[in-house]
């Protein structure tokens, strides 16, 4: 009967573990606040600029912690939202406030430019209401990603924690450039933020604008007049222009809370993983290496909003409350509730195929086995039609491959103009027919493959001009045939060494070139075959390069280039995958 008697009373403790154990943590803040909404809020900067904004403020007597939106896409959508109500009643004041030059901000509008002096200045003005705690929060995505990373290098004492969602890393390296290949698309975003106000672009003919050259007058032939894209197609190396618009090397040294969101296919990608991992070893070197934490979904740059990306259903479970993790992270930081959010795995990681999130300790994954694919053919991998093959054994004696990249007709980037999302997982056999793409792809998979963490392609490459481009896309290509792109990205083989000084080539030499594909968490299904795609463009998501040598920004000639992959012993082509052993 003792014995009996103890293990009911065992079961009786395990079910009240079961049952009750997340009420060891306190509670997130429900909403038990009124509010009050206040408009066109004045704060002053240093040099005399007042900037507007727009507060939600708890309708009860006391000081309470802030929530920071910084944007330039008009506070007036945040009012119209229901984000204000719901931090409000919680018992904090949601303040959402108009950058330097646009809604109701006075001043000028240069991205970039004003986003630390006057973020710490906003915070340093919040510190000292008689309504404030002394702790101010923030999260927002994209631009409003880099309103919070800048001012965080300026380290006011009032900022206390952030949520930089689907941030992009320095701009030479991703936007307005991308590894200091100019986007063409960030034209459309010039277009919608010039002015003050959100512009309609519905009369923009882009697939005409973007055929055009020079690339200079490219704003003025949609009929604005921005003087920030001719000052960025000016500054085509990484120059004093861009080393005063970056940040990331001084947030690498910036003890400071933050959650770095972000998606396999968010446009931005490189940003958040860069940030987290540099802030993380700054952290850890501190003994705080739990203030940081990564999280990535199956999502585009407008993350967490659909489980569907084009033509694939992640599953309910794609989605996260995000809401509760901006109270689990604010409540803990801003309010000093244990609310158990740094006993959860720092990294959170949706495996796609497998369709499941899955916790880690780090990122890259440690038990990550990197493995070489190398390139193979007969010297005709010209299309999906041709002998291009893909496997783990290195060449030895083979063909190189080649094509002709014609300025004129250069290989499109499968991807909706004016969409803001510059590609997704879109079906690439439409221009894997083309010649001028090589196709190397492996034999049918029998098991199935994980791949989670960066992706990395090395080509041995010559040329018959002095500069161009190549391009290198991860795909999966499916038992029907669809070809799946998983991940890509461009480089100028001026920028080999060095985004600092454009190098030419002398035509005919042989030159290894190391691209960067960013990241994803892949599992190729048993039956699938994976592939990898070369060629010399990506119109219109990057500017043509003219394979003249000349500065990019400014000719109008173009010249042909004729373009060979090698795979040798010498010059094994290859891309290396991130495998995970199942």
């Amino acid at each position: 009967m003792r014995i009996h008697f103890k293990g009911a009373i065992l079961s009786i403790l395990v079910v009240i573990f079961l049952f009750f154990g997340s009420h060891l943590y306190t509670q997130v803040s429900q909403p038990e606040y009124g509010w009050t909404f206040k408009g066109d809020v004045r704060i002053p900067m240093r040099d005399g600029v007042e900037l507007s904004a727009d507060m939600f403020v708890p309708d009860a007597e006391g000081k309470f912690p802030t929530i920071l939106i910084r944007t330039p896409y008009d506070n007036n959508r945040f009012v119209q939202s229901s984000y204000g109500p719901y931090f409000a009643s919680r018992g904090y004041v949601l303040m959402v406030q108009d950058v330097r030059g646009r809604g109701d901000s006075d001043g000028v509008f240069n991205p970039f430019v004003n986003e630390a002096e006057d973020g710490f200045d906003t915070h340093e003005w919040i510190g000292t209401q008689d309504w404030s705690n002394g702790k101010v929060g923030s999260f927002g995505g994209s631009y409003q990603g880099w309103t919070q990373v800048y001012p965080a290098t300026l380290k006011s004492k009032y900022y206390t924690a952030m949520v930089p969602e689907v941030c992009p890393p320095d701009p030479f390296l991703n936007f307005p450039y991308q590894d200091g290949a100019l986007m063409l698309a960030a034209l459309e975003w010039v277009v919608l933020i010039d002015g003050r106000t959100m512009q309609d672009m519905t009369h923009v003919n882009w697939e005409q604008i973007y055929e055009q050259l020079p690339l200079i007058e490219m704003d003025k032939n949609t009929g604005r007049d921005a003087f920030f894209w001719r000052e960025w197609v000016d500054h085509y190396t990484w120059d004093d222009y861009w080393h005063k618009r970056s940040y990331q090397e001084k947030l690498a040294k910036v003890d400071m809370p933050a959650i770095h969101i972000t998606g396999w296919y968010d446009d931005d990608q490189p940003g958040c993983i860069q940030n987290f991992v540099a802030m993380r070893k700054h952290a850890e070197s501190i003994g705080k290496g739990k203030h940081q934490r990564l999280i990535i979904g199956p999502w585009p740059h407008a993350f967490n909003r659909s489980r569907r990306l084009g033509d694939f259903d992640f599953g309910a479970n794609s989605l996260i409350d995000i809401n509760n993790l901006y109270l689990k992270w604010f409540d803990y930081w801003l309010k000093g509730k244990d609310t158990g959010i740094l006993d959860e795995a720092p990294v959170k990681i949706f495996i796609m195929g497998d369709n499941v999130w899955r916790d880690e300790q780090e990122w890259p994954l440690a038990r990550t086995e990197y493995t070489k694919y190398y390139f193979h053919s007969d010297g005709r991998a010209n299309s999906f039609f041709g002998d291009g093959k893909l496997s783990t054994t290195p060449p030895q004696e083979e063909k190189p491959d080649t094509y002709v990249y014609d300025p004129a007709n250069p290989v499109r980037f499968i991807f909706n103009p004016a969409s803001f999302q510059l590609g997704s997982n879109e079906d690439q056999r439409p221009v894997e027919r083309r010649d001028d793409v090589l196709c190397y792809t492996s034999d049918v998979l029998r098991e199935d493959l994980e791949v989670t963490g960066p992706l990395k392609a090395k080509l041995y490459i010559s040329s018959d001009v002095t500069d161009t481009d190549f391009f290198v896309r991860l795909v999966d290509v499916l038992p029907n045939g669809y070809a799946m792109r998983v991940n890509d990205n461009i480089c100028k083989t001026r920028f080999r060494n060095s985004y600092r000084k454009a190098e030419p080539m002398a035509p005919g030499n042989v030159y290894e070139l190391n691209i960067d594909l960013w990241a994803t968490s892949l599992v190729f299904k048993k039956g699938h075959r994976i592939r990898v795609d070369v060629c010399s463009s990506a119109f219109p998501k990057f500017s043509r390069n003219r394979n003249t040598g000349e500065k990019p920004g400014y000719g109008t000639e173009i010249k042909i280039a004729n373009q060979t992959i090698y795979h040798t012993a010498k010059y094994s082509s290859h891309i290396v995958l991130p495998v995970i052993p199942r």
